[in-house]
């Protein structure tokens, strides 16, 4: 009898990535982002690498499944970004996972997102609030979220 594969859950700074693990998120971004969802579009924007920056993702057997980044803005807020589910693993609750983890790594900070519209009852789901009006990026109607008390800088 073997076991049955699990996901396994990672963090790391950019600093921490093998090159192996990094090709593999930059693939499964590329193959959901560019390919699937047909949006050319700047994935390689240099915040990957600030120091600020958390990669979370689950692998299983080397397979990077799941993915998401946490990057620090200026003014004290945390943004959740390029959250993205390979199409073979979804509706295994990875994406839900990985939110709870990357609120987990944001601690008491206030934080952000730019949902995708559809997608705004799950990260309601987590206590994000949408902030202001629906708008188009890269082709795919977006809505800005914030979850915690936050103010912009005047």
């Amino acid at each position: 009898m073997h076991p049955e594969p699990h996901d396994e859950l990672r963090v790391a700074s950019f600093r921490d990535l093998d090159t192996t693990t990094l090709y593999s998120i930059l693939q499964l971004r590329s193959d959901v982002f560019v390919v699937e969802q047909e949006c050319a579009y700047p994935d390689l924007d240099g915040r990957d690498i600030e120091p600020g920056t958390r990669h979370i993702w689950f692998e299983r057997d080397g397979e990077v499944r799941a993915y998401l980044r946490v990057l620090s803005e200026p003014g004290g807020i945390e943004r959740i970004g390029r959250v993205v589910t390979a199409k073979h693993a979804r509706g295994a609750g990875l994406a839900g996972r990985l939110v709870a983890e990357a609120l987990r790594v944001i601690g008491n900070r206030p934080s952000m997102l730019h949902a995708q519209a559809h997608l705004a009852g799950f990260y309601g789901k987590f206590g994000f609030k949408q902030t202001g009006p629906e708008f188009v990026e890269d082709g795919i109607p977006h809505i800005p979220m914030i979850r915690g008390d936050w103010q912009p800088a005047r």
